[in-house]
């Protein structure tokens, strides 16, 4: 350990160059996508455009009613990220997961469900694409049908998940560099 305490990184080339030396140590282990069915706050979605840029996602599909740019809430959230990731909507949840998977995806749910496995524990394919449903209702029915399988997070106070956004935070870090 060091003698002296670490400094903050205030300039953009040392934070650039501190990810690209990680980048070489850690290249991230799968292609990510999300896909975000019927999310009723757009801050949300706008947090999500910041974690997808964060851990290198390739794609957003949105669905249903989930805010999209270039709604202005989201930009608010995303601080600009919403202009560095790739989107597409459909008014169909179930379109838009076929879609991903004719293009290969495998989809993976966010969601407590029968056979779900504990995100720490899944093995994520190479093409992932992480399923987020409704912050109150989860992943619809007529989604989760499409989907390859599940995982949660087990949550050891007493609430039963984490803002949804979070949740993919939590399990796309793990699917890029937890193996």
């Amino acid at each position: 350990m060091s003698e002296r305490p670490p400094k903050t990184i205030r300039g953009k080339t040392p934070v650039r160059q501190l990810f690209k030396d990680f980048k070489k140590l850690h290249p991230p282990q799968v292609e990510l996508a999300f896909l975000l069915q019927d999310w009723d706050d757009a801050y949300n979605v706008g947090g999500m455009f910041r974690v997808a840029d964060g851990v290198g996602a390739s794609l957003i599909v949105t669905t249903g009613h989930t805010p999209h740019p270039p709604d202005p809430m989201i930009g608010v959230t995303s601080l600009g990220h919403h202009r560095r990731i790739p989107f597409r909507h459909h008014q169909s949840h179930e379109a838009g997961a076929l879609e991903l998977k004719a293009a290969g995806w495998t989809l993976i749910a966010v969601e407590i469900a029968e056979g779900a496995v504990a995100y720490f524990d899944f093995h994520f394919p190479q093409k992932t694409c992480l399923v987020l449903g409704n912050e109150v209702n989860g992943v619809y029915g007529g989604v989760m049908k499409h989907c390859d399988a599940a995982v949660y997070i087990p949550m050891l106070g007493k609430g039963r998940s984490l803002n949804v956004h979070v949740a993919a935070a939590v399990v796309a870090y793990r699917a890029q560099f937890g193996r």
